[in-house]
């Protein structure tokens, strides 16, 4: 296995704990706040120095250079290959942008501590490989949200309900999961158990219920970091996979479709701005798992384009709904806000990151929407109609929501609404990356098509295996009845 030039993966993991724990000995909110910004800012740039020295090596998995995971686990447990190399920068400039965009009004109300706690976990979960790992991290990561939402003195029910059924589900399915188990030896009763709770996490309907009570419970950053990273999709391509048939896959696929068309749907007709959030984001992320369950290699490669393109452009839209809310409040969608002569920049936001998300020419998401519906075609034909039809009701939602929130009165406003400069940094940052992807994709699509091959080139060797072996003792069984024959005869 190659080996990185730096412990990048180290680094990119332990910042952020290290950051936890100093801000969360802080009594200072203010000076928490820069501490954790500063943290941010170098578990980032960590994570984009392990991709910049990945893609270097030209090698499909590397592990650190003094691999300090390897004083408790396997070599092979924590590694960075070509699906989890660019998720880790994703997952670092999501933190470090919501960090980034808490207003000081909001300090008191949204925990640094925990905050840079969750991409730690985060971070490592997404550069492990190791079933019993990832399940592990995964329960951990829902810790933090369930904490915030007991502080906030919101009833844990739905949310601790859900969350338990997800984590009761992989560790029995994984537990049955024999050590032969392969898409062509498949686990049929753990690859169930294993999807269910896959799917749960995702928020496939209609065991999505608990996403929209996150969203209207806990603070607008803390379920925004809970979502966006699609631990669901990162789970079904460690867990489901590499074991599941394509029978099973093609299914996935049709609930996924079935959520999406559903999930854009309700965002179509809410009323209030979380749960329109929550209802786009669940009917986006709907759309990945469509793609991944394909696993032909222009749809995995379109699903794998499409979640990176997804997470960065709902997440400028998601900041700049946090942004507008933590100036005038939760929004309602009902009447018409016109905020757009008090921050235009962040009603630009708003619209290009809402437009880029659906797959806009010129966008980040352009490419990586055609090549889904390309791949999905292949398979099933009316699924790609369905991926089409998804697309369109978000796209209308999108542009109904903007005229609600920016335009259609004069608001008056008693102090500021203009953007601060960190929000600035963020719009610009977003705006290079959505537009920069749109206009040169080929490097992400290359990256992302040789991860798609990566993936389904091991998927056919781990078929092909107990055909060899079959094979093999068939051939011996005729070898030694030659043999016997060959001694029976006078």
């Amino acid at each position: 296995m190659s080996e990185l030039h730096l412990p990048w993966l180290g680094l990119t993991v332990l910042v952020p704990l290290v950051g936890a724990i100093v801000v969360s000995l802080m009594k200072d909110r203010d000076y928490a706040r820069q501490i954790s910004i500063a943290t941010a800012i170098v578990t980032l740039l960590c994570a984009c120095g392990g991709w910049i020295d990945f893609t270097l090596l030209h090698s499909f998995e590397a592990h650190d250079h003094w691999d300090v995971f390897q004083l408790f686990v396997s070599a092979d447990a924590f590694v960075v290959d070509e699906l989890s190399a660019p998720l880790i920068p994703l997952g670092a400039l999501l933190y470090f942008t919501t960090i980034l965009t808490t207003l000081r009004t909001k300090i008191n109300r949204f925990s640094f501590g925990w905050t840079l706690f969750s991409e730690s976990v985060l971070l490592t979960t997404l550069g492990c490989r190791e079933p019993w790992l990832i399940i592990l991290l995964l329960a951990v990561g829902v810790v933090p949200p369930w904490i915030e939402l007991r502080k906030r003195q919101q009833s844990t029910q739905v949310y601790t309900l859900h969350m338990g059924l997800f984590v009761g589900l992989l560790v029995v399915g994984q537990w049955l999961v024999g050590p032969g188990a392969s898409a062509a030896n498949p686990p049929i009763l753990a690859g169930c158990l294993l999807t269910a709770g896959a799917l749960v996490r995702s928020g496939v309907c209609p065991l999505h219920c608990w996403m929209t009570d996150l969203f209207e419970k806990a603070t607008f950053g803390t379920a925004l970091l809970f979502v966006t990273p699609m631990a669901g999709a990162y789970a079904v391509m460690r867990l489901v996979f590499p074991i599941a048939p394509a029978w099973a896959l093609q299914s996935i696929a049709i609930l996924s479709m079935m959520t999406a068309i559903y999930a854009a749907g309700m965002a179509l007709v809410q009323h209030e701005s979380r749960r329109f959030f929550c209802y786009l984001f669940l009917s986006h992320s709907s759309l990945v798992l469509v793609g991944l369950e394909m696993a032909n290699p222009i749809g995995l490669t379109g699903a794998l384009y499409v979640w990176l393109s997804v997470g960065i452009s709902l997440l400028g839209f998601g900041l700049a709904l946090r942004s507008v809310e933590a100036r005038t409040g939760r929004l309602s969608l009902d009447g018409f806000h016109g905020l757009y002569e008090h921050t235009p920049f962040l009603a630009n936001m708003f619209l290009l990151t809402g437009l880029a998300s659906i797959g806009f020419p010129g966008t980040i998401g352009f490419i990586g929407t055609e090549l889904l519906v390309e791949g999905v075609v292949d398979v099933y034909p009316m699924i790609g109609f369905a991926v089409v039809l998804a697309a369109a009701l978000n796209g209308i939602a999108v542009v109904k929501a903007y005229f609600h929130v920016f335009t259609g009165t004069r608001h008056l406003a008693t102090v500021s609404l203009v953007c601060r400069p960190p929000e600035r940094v963020t719009i610009l940052l977003m705006a290079i990356l959505i537009i920069g992807g749109g206009v040169f994709p080929q490097p992400g699509v290359r990256s992302r098509y040789h991860a798609a091959t990566a993936l389904i080139e091991q998927r056919v060797a781990d078929e092909a295996a107990p055909q060899s072996e079959t094979a093999r003792v068939h051939a011996n069984g005729i070898h030694q009845g030659n043999v016997t024959s060959g001694l029976s005869l006078p």
